[in-house]
């Protein structure tokens, strides 16, 4: 960020004015291929059928995606921390919002986030400043606390809830 720039000195104290920053090709560069990575991520999503043949909601997108299945829950038994965030996505590219936030209610938060950071983006790589803030680390600081923040609460809250049904 550039230094302040000083203005003529009022009642004998000078005023100092930000500088608005300015943002540098490689970081432009980056939120250009991270909106195009998440309109790759919601066309994907767009892409998957949630139902099957017969009209069930289908359990998993693994063979379809050509992943392994979750190995958290393979090893352990238990949901892993993201849990559903897949289907949140898919449902809601499919505009199912309710179903949606029944596979992950922090899915569907982070989806809808996701969808706006795309028009930030790329505003920011056409104006060459972030728009709406002064500089991107602190915003995206807090971001990353708080969704990893509602993960985490959201997954002792799933964990609870098996070790309750589990248990009667």
């Amino acid at each position: 960020m550039p230094a302040p720039l000083l203005t003529k000195e009022t009642d004998s104290a000078p005023q100092i004015l930000e500088a608005l920053p300015v943002l540098t090709w490689w970081v432009r560069a980056i939120l250009l291929v991270f909106a195009v990575g998440l309109v790759g991520v919601f066309a994907l999503a767009i892409w998957i059928k949630p139902y099957d043949q017969n009209g069930a909601i289908r359990t998993t997108y693994d063979e379809e995606l050509g992943l392994p299945p979750c190995t958290f829950k393979y090893v352990t038994g238990q949901p892993c921390p993201s849990c559903g965030m897949t289907h949140s996505f898919v449902f809601l590219m499919h505009g199912e919002f309710v179903e949606s936030l029944r596979w992950n209610a922090v899915g569907t938060v982070l989806a809808v986030f996701c969808l706006a950071l795309i028009p930030w983006s790329v505003g920011s790589v056409l104006c060459r400043r972030p728009l709406f803030v002064l500089t991107i680390e602190r915003p995206l600081t807090w971001v990353i606390v708080i969704f990893m923040t509602l993960v985490l609460v959201r997954w002792i809250i799933v964990l609870g809830w098996h070790a309750w049904e589990r248990f009667n």
